[in-house]
């Protein structure tokens, strides 16, 4: 087939003749294919590309402009532009698919984490019965029982600088029993 023949061919199937669009697409298919798979390197994809550059043939051949090209190569930068196109989509959808993913995975092994977790409620345990009963008993209220300074001393009928002065030596001794952290 001619440069000339592929035009007036396309100017056929302007007109709807669908025996042209057959003759057209007989001569370029191959030729569209094989952009389509160079560009998004699957045939399955190849061949969805096609289809809907030879859809948007049939309807477009209206516009087509013989004094901007042939209509070749009109035909084969339709089917580049929607090869991209398809790649492009693929990508995002590929990123959309990694993002959602790694969203919803957990952002560490929970194994480990409760592991880690219960040595570290032994060893603080092991470091609260260290403590004195008093100072262990307002820490417990402050700490665990989100009690202010002034609450705690009024629960142990004590003055509230002594409360004071309990956490903070019950705390620095936890420090040092827990290695300084």
């Amino acid at each position: 087939m001619t440069i000339e023949d592929a035009g007036a061919l396309l100017g056929a199937v302007a007109d709807g003749d669908r025996a042209a669009f057959e003759r057209l697409f007989d001569d370029l298919g191959p030729q569209t294919y094989g952009l389509a798979a160079r560009v998004v390197a699957s045939a399955a994809r190849a061949e969805e590309v096609v289809q809907e550059t030879w859809l948007q043939v049939w309807r477009t051949a209206d516009r087509f402009d013989p004094a901007r090209g042939s209509a070749a190569s009109w035909i084969l930068t339709m089917t580049r532009r929607r090869a991209i196109d398809a790649v492009r989509h693929d990508q995002a959808a590929a990123a959309r698919d990694v993002n959602y993913h790694a969203a919803r995975a957990p952002d560490f092994d929970r194994v480990s984490e409760a592991v880690v977790d219960a040595d570290e409620s032994r060893r603080v345990r092991g470091c609260l019965e260290g403590l004195s009963h008093v100072q262990r008993e307002a820490i417990d209220l402050a700490y665990y029982g989100g009690l202010t300074y002034a609450e705690v001393a009024r629960s142990l009928s004590v003055n509230p600088a002594t409360v004071k002065t309990r956490i903070r030596d019950g705390l620095r001794r936890l420090g040092a029993c827990l290695g300084g952290e």
